[in-house]
């Protein structure tokens, strides 16, 4: 063997032994996984199944963490202050992360949120006590027209999926209704089961956890949602309305473009994974695959649809 390519081949293992961790593999490490909302939710729920499967695929820990308050604004105010290096990466919501920050001054803008992909949407819905007095949405309907601004409605956030939704009933109902935020679906949902509230609008997902404790009225989703079968959807009833919560994971600013890539991949490795599809759907979410290389598009879509409702619910351009 000539001594040139021994010379070669010796400088090539050089190079890549050389090489970052990172760029050879990852995750090497724990992931800190950052929920900006209370435990119990739709996006702790979501984090909690995909923990398990991270863990198998990569053969390292996912910690579920939270940093709740203002609606999930206190953390994404926060995000691009942390680390880069993939380590540690953040749950985001839509509307909220257009909403917010278009309605008032949060800490944060839209553009400073570096989403890396969008795995699953939340159908909005109407729950009730089981005990409550509504026992359609037609009867809720013509209370709220009987009493204007009488009938409270708990949601998550504000300016958020619950609240946009609110917006869009009050709307297409032609009644005006009272809402009144909470720090996460799980505390509107303890209110609604509580009567500080008369309704909540919530997700299937949080119907579903609930049992028999709660009446579902309605859904915004184009069909029926599997675990309802005999709820209506909005759209049965008269109401042109479907939507929810759509979540994904986004990493701060200072992020490469490659580390972006990589959590990426490894969240859409993740939705790739049949079981984990599964329990998805059995839990009224439904899954989607919008990674990093789709995401420009896919929040210009999402920003023109929520500027539109924001001009209806009386929202300026902040």
């Amino acid at each position: 063997m000539k001594l040139t390519t021994i010379l070669a081949g010796a400088a090539m293992a050089i190079g890549l032994s050389a090489m970052p961790a990172a760029a050879q593999d990852y995750p090497t490490k724990p992931v800190n996984y950052i929920i900006p909302f209370n435990a119990g939710g739709e996006s702790d729920i979501a984090a909690r199944l995909q923990q398990p499967v991270f863990e198998k695929q990569t053969g390292q820990s996912m910690v579920v963490q939270y940093l709740e308050g203002a609606g999930g604004a206190q953390a994404w105010s926060q995000l691009n202050g942390m680390e880069g290096d993939g380590y540690t990466i953040m749950g985001t919501n839509l509307p909220h992360i257009i909403m917010q920050p278009m309605a008032q001054e949060v800490g944060y803008k839209t553009a400073d949120i570096t989403n890396v992909y969008m795995f699953h949407y939340t159908p909005d819905a109407i729950i009730v006590p089981a005990d409550s007095q509504f026992k359609t949405l037609q009867e809720l309907v013509d209370y709220a027209k009987a009493n204007p601004g009488l009938l409270t409605f708990s949601g998550s956030g504000t300016n958020s999926a619950n609240h946009v939704a609110q917006a869009t009933f009050d709307r297409l109902a032609g009644v005006t209704t009272t809402y009144i935020p909470f720090s996460g679906t799980s505390p509107a949902t303890t209110a609604v089961l509580g009567n500080q509230v008369q309704a909540g609008f919530s997700y299937t997902t949080a119907a579903i956890n609930q049992g028999e404790a709660v009446r579902v009225l309605a859904v915004a989703a184009d069909e029926r949602v599997p675990s309802f079968p005999d709820v209506p959807t909005f759209k049965e009833l008269g109401f042109d309305m479907t939507g929810g919560a759509y979540r994904g994971v986004a990493v701060p600013s200072s992020a490469s473009e490659e580390v972006r890539q990589q959590v990426s991949d490894a969240i859409g490795k993740i939705n790739a994974d049949p079981e984990f599809v599964q329990k998805m759907k059995d839990g009224g979410f439904v899954v989607i695959d919008v990674p990093y290389g789709e995401m420009e598009a896919f929040m210009a879509e999402r920003k023109a649809d929520y500027e539109e409702t924001a001009k209806q619910m009386g929202i300026t351009q902040n």
